[in-house]
Protein backbone atom coordinates (compact mmCIF):
# COMPACT_ATOMS: atom_id res chain seq x y z
CA UNK A 1 0.00 0.00 0.00
CA UNK A 2 1.28 3.38 -0.95
CA UNK A 3 1.03 5.96 1.48
CA UNK A 4 -0.27 9.29 0.10
CA UNK A 5 2.31 12.28 -0.13
CA UNK A 6 4.95 9.72 -0.57
CA UNK A 7 8.12 10.21 -3.24
CA UNK A 8 5.57 7.91 -5.90
CA UNK A 9 2.75 10.72 -5.57
CA UNK A 10 4.59 13.49 -6.92
CA UNK A 11 3.80 14.38 -10.22
CA UNK A 12 6.43 14.02 -12.87
CA UNK A 13 6.87 17.68 -13.28
CA UNK A 14 8.01 17.86 -9.87
CA UNK A 15 9.55 15.44 -10.03
CA UNK A 16 12.19 17.30 -12.91
CA UNK A 17 12.35 19.86 -10.73
CA UNK A 18 13.94 18.14 -7.88
CA UNK A 19 16.08 16.53 -10.39
CA UNK A 20 17.12 20.06 -12.08
CA UNK A 21 17.53 22.17 -8.47
CA UNK A 22 19.80 18.93 -7.73
CA UNK A 23 22.68 20.17 -8.43
CA UNK A 24 22.87 23.98 -7.85
CA UNK A 25 25.64 24.63 -10.88
CA UNK A 26 25.49 25.29 -14.76
CA UNK A 27 24.47 21.57 -14.94
CA UNK A 28 21.24 22.32 -13.11
CA UNK A 29 20.90 25.99 -14.84
CA UNK A 30 21.17 24.51 -18.41
CA UNK A 31 19.21 21.52 -18.01
CA UNK A 32 16.46 24.17 -16.69
CA UNK A 33 16.62 26.23 -19.63
CA UNK A 34 16.42 23.57 -22.29
CA UNK A 35 13.81 21.96 -20.55
CA UNK A 36 11.90 25.52 -20.91
CA UNK A 37 12.65 25.33 -24.47
CA UNK A 38 11.45 22.03 -25.00
CA UNK A 39 8.02 23.45 -23.31
CA UNK A 40 8.43 26.45 -25.23
CA UNK A 41 8.32 24.30 -28.57
CA UNK A 42 5.50 22.36 -27.87
CA UNK A 43 3.59 23.69 -24.86
CA UNK A 44 1.82 19.74 -25.02
CA UNK A 45 4.50 17.73 -24.26
CA UNK A 46 4.36 15.45 -21.76
CA UNK A 47 7.29 15.13 -18.78
CA UNK A 48 7.83 12.09 -17.10
CA UNK A 49 10.63 10.97 -14.96
CA UNK A 50 11.90 7.01 -16.09
CA UNK A 51 14.06 4.53 -14.78
CA UNK A 52 13.89 5.37 -11.42
CA UNK A 53 15.14 2.93 -8.80
CA UNK A 54 14.19 1.83 -5.35
CA UNK A 55 17.59 2.67 -3.68
CA UNK A 56 17.14 5.86 -5.08
CA UNK A 57 13.58 7.99 -5.49
CA UNK A 58 14.95 10.91 -6.36
CA UNK A 59 17.23 9.33 -9.38
CA UNK A 60 15.72 8.75 -12.64
CA UNK A 61 15.67 10.59 -15.77
CA UNK A 62 14.00 13.42 -17.14
CA UNK A 63 11.96 12.63 -20.29
CA UNK A 64 10.21 14.77 -22.72
CA UNK A 65 7.09 12.57 -25.24
CA UNK A 66 4.68 13.66 -27.32
CA UNK A 67 3.32 10.49 -29.02
CA UNK A 68 6.50 8.69 -28.14
CA UNK A 69 9.99 9.36 -26.38
CA UNK A 70 10.82 13.07 -28.01
CA UNK A 71 14.13 13.20 -25.95
CA UNK A 72 15.62 12.93 -22.49
CA UNK A 73 17.55 14.74 -20.29
CA UNK A 74 20.72 13.62 -18.19
CA UNK A 75 23.72 15.06 -16.51
CA UNK A 76 27.13 13.66 -16.37
CA UNK A 77 30.39 15.55 -14.57
CA UNK A 78 31.51 17.07 -17.56
CA UNK A 79 28.12 17.47 -20.07
CA UNK A 80 24.21 17.94 -19.80
CA UNK A 81 23.22 15.75 -22.55
CA UNK A 82 19.60 15.95 -24.72
CA UNK A 83 19.05 12.23 -26.75
CA UNK A 84 17.10 12.28 -29.58
CA UNK A 85 15.45 8.63 -29.61
CA UNK A 86 14.59 9.11 -33.31
CA UNK A 87 17.47 11.85 -33.77
CA UNK A 88 19.06 9.51 -36.75
CA UNK A 89 15.91 10.17 -38.38
CA UNK A 90 15.64 14.10 -37.98
CA UNK A 91 17.14 17.02 -39.94
CA UNK A 92 20.01 19.05 -38.10
CA UNK A 93 20.94 21.84 -40.28
CA UNK A 94 22.45 23.84 -37.76
CA UNK A 95 24.68 20.81 -36.62
CA UNK A 96 23.61 20.45 -32.81
CA UNK A 97 23.94 16.88 -33.08
CA UNK A 98 27.31 16.06 -31.57
CA UNK A 99 27.20 12.67 -29.71
CA UNK A 100 26.13 8.72 -30.31
CA UNK A 101 26.33 10.05 -33.74
CA UNK A 102 27.13 6.34 -35.19
CA UNK A 103 23.97 4.84 -33.99
CA UNK A 104 21.05 3.45 -36.14
CA UNK A 105 18.03 5.57 -34.43
CA UNK A 106 19.11 7.85 -31.51
CA UNK A 107 21.14 10.87 -31.42
CA UNK A 108 22.72 13.52 -28.78
CA UNK A 109 23.85 16.71 -28.16
CA UNK A 110 26.28 17.23 -25.01
CA UNK A 111 26.79 20.33 -23.74
CA UNK A 112 29.82 21.09 -21.82
CA UNK A 113 30.07 24.09 -19.21
CA UNK A 114 30.59 27.72 -20.88
CA UNK A 115 29.07 26.45 -24.03
CA UNK A 116 25.73 28.07 -25.24
CA UNK A 117 22.81 26.33 -27.09
CA UNK A 118 21.53 28.00 -30.74
CA UNK A 119 18.12 28.26 -28.91
CA UNK A 120 16.49 29.20 -32.60
CA UNK A 121 17.95 25.52 -33.60
CA UNK A 122 17.29 23.63 -30.69
CA UNK A 123 13.75 24.49 -30.69
CA UNK A 124 13.63 23.60 -34.46
CA UNK A 125 15.01 20.19 -33.85
CA UNK A 126 12.35 19.74 -30.84
CA UNK A 127 9.46 20.55 -33.10
CA UNK A 128 10.69 18.19 -36.18
CA UNK A 129 11.07 15.38 -33.16
CA UNK A 130 7.45 15.93 -32.33
CA UNK A 131 6.53 16.53 -36.27
CA UNK A 132 8.31 13.17 -36.71
CA UNK A 133 6.53 11.05 -33.85
CA UNK A 134 2.97 12.45 -35.36
CA UNK A 135 3.93 11.19 -38.71
CA UNK A 136 4.78 7.43 -37.47
CA UNK A 137 1.26 6.91 -36.82
CA UNK A 138 1.11 6.24 -33.06
CA UNK A 139 -1.36 6.80 -30.80
CA UNK A 140 -1.71 9.74 -28.75
CA UNK A 141 -0.73 9.20 -25.24
CA UNK A 142 -3.27 8.99 -22.52
CA UNK A 143 -2.74 12.10 -20.53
Amino acid sequence: MKKIGSKKDEAPAQLIDARIEGPADWQGKMLSRLRALIMQADPEMIEERKWRKASNAMAGVPVWSHNGIVCTGETYKTVVKLTFAKGAALPDPSGLFNSSLDGNARRAIDIREGEAIDEDAFIALIRAAVSLNESSGRAPKKR
